[in-house]
């Protein structure tokens, strides 16, 4: 099997090729590393590429497939590592020159799972600093850029986890997901994605951007992808009390499913004011094709959509203040060399090693928390998150599904809105109440704008139910062709 076909497969693929002796993990690993070799200046997909520990761990893990200890369905497929979750001896950074030499001295749970599974890891993602960004700009190691057009952005803070899988330099990776970063570089860079409902994923190991909000998540060329890599790094870790068991997603019934008499709920509010046309226009044809299918398609108000932006910006900027607090340039981290006191140090270190972004979200969550403003802000948004939550489940004792558009544009040109952080922050409208209410969403290719820009729908779903995300993301990927496109391609 030659390079460019290795490549091109879709992790289940390679995972069945591996299996049936077609070809070797250490084959796929060796094609996988030459392909980010001939792309990655173009891209900037990597922080970090572990070239000669991939081939060991390739080798290592070919023998016991071979051996018949590893049976699973991803045993011998690499795999690429969002920059904020923790692989023991190698770097983790966050984007950041504040980690930008920090190793880990343990992995991140989903890490061990996927290890345990026959994972073989090629390299640690490029992000925005700290997973704070919807662009991939603002992280300390350059630029990611899409690969569909070079001149666009990526999306965030995932981007390089998505740009890695839409330029064939991943077969699968993981992002994680605060208020849309795996869904909304997934919509631009034309790939799909799954942020897990809350707790469903152990965030041990993840560095903690918003507590109540992070989660990580699988991006793939399709859903049967996400679902595979989302079976083995969900369940119950005992280091992340907020974890739990669930079930485990059938793919022979994501396989199988008929879409005819699915009931699925529009958002009024997710189709009218601020969706660019060409967006508005992709996703009804979504939606239609559902219809087409048998679905039962409806719209109703969603009237909370209104307060999602400044909700999930205060909660999630004052949890980034508290977490952040730990980077002080003493335990880890960048140290101002020549600080001389211990409150200079502290200024130094973190003047020197957030960049502005990290610096702008920590000044607003230190301001929704000081005193005087504390109940005028963070208590009101934690109200609404209430209301959120109630708001959702009524809409699901009505609708199986609910879809709407990931982002209000496509792909954004770079350096476009970097001077005005409230236009990016305005990105986050359909994707913030997700997290607000821990719902599972995913993020599926739908069609292309008239740049020729990818766009992806957001499919929603009740509390643990991922299965009904996988069956009706997989029934449309099977009636269109969307998502097998490449760059480079004429429609």
């Amino acid at each position: 099997m030659n390079t460019i076909e290795l490549t091109k497969m879709n992790a289940l693929e390679l995972g069945e090729a591996i299996k049936t002796k077609q070809t070797t993990s250490v084959e796929a690993t060796a094609a996988l590393l030459a392909e980010i070799k001939k792309k990655e200046k173009k891209y900037n997909c990597y922080v970090s590429v572990l070239e000669n520990d991939a081939m060991k761990q390739a080798e290592s893990v070919q023998a016991d497939i071979d051996a018949g200890k590893l049976t699973g369905p991803l045993a011998g497929v690499p795999v690429g590592i969002k920059d904020n979750i923790c692989t023991q001896g190698y770097m983790t950074t966050c984007g950041s020159k504040m980690l930008h030499k920090f190793i880990p001295p343990y992995s991140a749970h989903v890490w061990e799972k996927l290890e345990q599974a026959g994972a073989v890891l090629v390299g640690k993602l490029n992000m925005d600093e700290y997973a704070m960004g919807s662009t991939t700009e603002t992280s300390y190691f350059g630029v990611t850029k899409n690969p569909w057009n070079t001149d666009y952005v990526p999306g965030g803070s995932s981007g390089g986890s998505a740009a890695a899988v839409s330029a064939d330099e991943a077969f699968y990776t993981l992002g994680s997901d605060t208020g849309g970063s795996i869904r909304q570089p997934c919509s631009f860079c034309n790939v799909s994605g799954i942020k897990p409902t809350y707790g469903k994923v152990s965030r041990y190991g993840l560095v903690a951007y918003a507590s109540s909000l992070d989660q990580i998540g699988p991006i793939g060329k399709d859903m049967l992808d996400c679902a595979a890599v989302l079976n083995i790094i969900s369940g119950k870790d005992e280091r992340d009390q907020t974890s739990v068991a669930s079930d485990t997603i059938n793919l022979d019934e994501a396989r199988a499913f008929n879409i005819k008499g699915l009931k699925i709920g529009i958002p009024r509010e997710y189709m009218g004011e601020g969706l660019d046309e060409d967006v508005k226009k992709t996703i009804w044809n979504a939606i239609k094709t559902y219809q087409d299918a048998g679905a039962i398609v409806e719209e109703f108000d969603l009237p909370i959509v209104e307060y999602a932006v400044p909700t999930y910006y205060i909660i999630a900027c004052a949890e980034a203040s508290s977490n952040l607090a730990r980077f002080d340039g003493i335990k880890y981290g960048y140290y101002a060399k020549d600080a001389q006191t211990l409150p200079d140090l502290y200024l130094k270190s973190r003047s020197e090693g957030f960049g502005l972004e990290v610096k702008r979200r920590i000044m607003l969550g230190n301001f929704v928390l000081s005193s005087g403003y504390y109940d005028a802000y963070y208590k009101k948004a934690l109200q609404v998150k209430s209301i959120v939550i109630k708001a959702f489940a009524e809409a699901f004792s009505k609708y199986d599904l609910i879809l709407g558009p990931v982002a209000p544009t496509t792909a954004l040109k770079l350096g476009e809105n970097l001077d005005d952080p409230l236009k990016l922050y305005l990105g986050d409208v359909y994707t913030g109440l997700i997290n607000i209410a821990g719902l599972p969403a995913a993020s599926i290719p739908c069609g292309f704008d008239g740049k020729g820009m990818p766009v992806g729908l957001q499919l929603i779903a009740a509390h643990n139910r991922e299965q009904m995300i996988v069956n009706a993301g997989s029934a449309f990927q099977k009636m269109t062709d969307y998502h097998t496109k490449k760059p480079g391609e004429i429609f």
